[in-house]
């Protein structure tokens, strides 16, 4: 499959249907929403697949990038996608594991993300236990947001402790749902 981002740079994915790229339309719309926020931030990628949004944000001036990808292949083309894009002083790590049992991981690091894209397999059980781990370890840095991929049909939580939604947005078969921290005393948006 060929796959190109920002500034018409080919990616490498893998053969086959292990992965499933974000639409381009739906890259374009995400990156058009968080425009002004990239530039410098902290960008945290799970379930990466091929890497592509974290590319994206690499390409768009993203300082620090971390990717979560549970499949060994996809971590090693996530990683010459990386290479390929990252400019100097930007700093990106590809870690491999179960994203419910990395997550802590960073929390011991004290790292706090600007921006979190979540892409786990639509049908998968993921969405839950990985936002309340995000709220759990404090993940999202104060005035970040996260946006979780999954399918129009799917229903994701209001609310998930600090994590409220701000926003929903559906492109065809694939829809948005952002989150921001909210204090547990106040309404969402």
């Amino acid at each position: 499959m060929s796959l190109r981002i920002y500034g018409n740079r080919p990616l490498k994915t893998l053969p086959g249907l292990a992965t499933r790229p974000t639409p381009s339309r739906v890259r374009q719309a995400l990156f058009n929403i968080w425009q002004g926020n990239i530039e410098g931030c902290r960008w945290l990628d799970l379930c990466a697949g091929t890497g592509a949004m974290a590319a994206e944000a690499l390409c768009r001036g993203a300082i620090d990038v971390v990717g979560i990808e549970e499949s060994g292949r996809a971590c090693d083309i996530i990683q010459q996608n990386w290479q390929q894009v990252a400019g100097s002083g930007q700093k990106f790590q590809v870690i491999r594991g179960n994203v419910t049992a990395k997550l802590p991981s960073l929390a011991q690091r004290s790292q706090k993300f600007d921006r979190i894209y979540f892409d786990p397999p639509y049908a998968g059980n993921l969405y839950l236990p990985v936002l309340e781990a995000i709220d759990h370890h404090s993940l999202l840095a104060e005035s970040g947001e996260l946006a979780a991929e999954h399918s129009p049909d799917r229903a994701l939580p209001e609310r998930i402790g600090h994590l409220a939604i701000v926003r929903q947005k559906v492109y065809g078969s694939t829809a948005l749902t952002f989150y921001s921290l909210q204090n547990l005393d106040s309404s969402p948006p």
